[in-house]
């Protein structure tokens, strides 16, 4: 069975940054739901507030991959930076479906066009984004570390 975060989440920041990302009907159309990587991390994180659980079963596989969308790079990088520091650091328990790894995903394929290896540690993970896409790692570097 799912565990709880042991610090809790900050949903309320996660689901902030996931307004301020999404493109709405104005710009997309159509709402696409769950078939867009902003929807189906909003679905994840309003699961979350009815039952707060550490994990997602089966979250990753269901998260939108082919969601092609231009999306705000800055605001991504930004909320990529504060994904990382709900991250609890877990190193050798990082599990794939916990449910920051799954949001943080989804800003990946947004802004780096497909999901990154993450071993959990926000530090290792920075240090991969510098050599992998230097540009974006300043960004959300900085954003982290402000």
């Amino acid at each position: 069975m799912a565990e709880e975060h042991k610090k809790g989440l900050n949903a309320e920041l996660i689901w902030n940054d996931l307004l301020d990302c999404c493109r709405d009907q104005s710009i997309c159309g159509q709402c696409q739901e769950e078939n867009c990587i902003v929807g189906y991390a909003k679905k994840c994180i309003e699961d979350y507030r009815k039952e707060p659980k550490k994990e997602i079963p089966n979250g990753t596989e269901h998260i939108p991959t082919m969601d092609c969308k231009a999306f705000d790079e800055t605001k991504l990088e930004i909320a990529i930076a504060h994904i990382l520091k709900e991250c609890k650091d877990c190193r050798e328990d990082h599990v794939e479906d916990c449910i920051i790894n799954i949001i943080r995903n989804c800003y990946e394929v947004g802004l780096l066009g497909d999901v990154q290896p993450y071993e959990g540690s926000a530090l290792q993970y920075l240090m991969r984004l510098k050599t992998d896409f230097p540009e974006n790692s300043i960004q959300i570097a900085d954003a982290y570390s402000n």
